[in-house]
């Protein structure tokens, strides 16, 4: 699995000018499946992500984490975040898992996401869908982190 994590003052996902999801204070989550990805990906991700000390505490040093801010999550699932570029100009997306595996590994996520935020609703758009993302990116801080490597 691979996630884009933007830091964000608030974010909405929006779908033929239809409002899906909005949230505040919080991470916009980029996530991308892979064929070969598992539940154990899921899991190292959640962790990792939720766990990441990428706010800002009094002292304006990055030092609390989504877990402690009480932040809000949006997922968005984006399979272009498994493309291959390495021949040609055309992106290859052979890798990205197709929706019988994507889907559940998506819910699943999800639902790890709920549990260590404790949270009963987290924000996500529709996968598969052709969505409209705004955000102001707050820092601004993004990351890219890939279950694969572990970083």
């Amino acid at each position: 699995m691979r996630a884009v994590i933007q830091r964000v003052s608030n974010a909405k996902v929006s779908i033929n000018g239809i409002e899906e999801s909005i949230i505040d204070h919080g991470l916009l989550l980029f996530l991308g499946i892979e064929t070969e990805d598992t539940k154990e990906d899921s899991k190292w991700l959640v962790n990792k992500i939720i766990n990441l000390r990428i706010f800002n505490d009094s002292n304006g040093v990055m030092n609390i984490s989504l877990l402690d801010s009480k932040g809000e999550l949006l997922v968005v699932s984006q399979f272009t975040l498994i493309a291959s570029s390495k021949k040609g100009n055309r992106p290859s997306y052979v890798r990205a898992a197709k929706h019988d595996i994507a889907i559940p590994l998506y819910e699943s996520f999800i639902k790890l996401c709920e549990e260590k935020l404790s949270k009963k609703v987290i924000k996500r758009g529709v996968f598969g869908a052709n969505m409209k993302v705004e955000l102001s990116n707050e820092g601004p801080v993004t990351l890219i982190i890939d279950s694969k490597r572990k970083e």
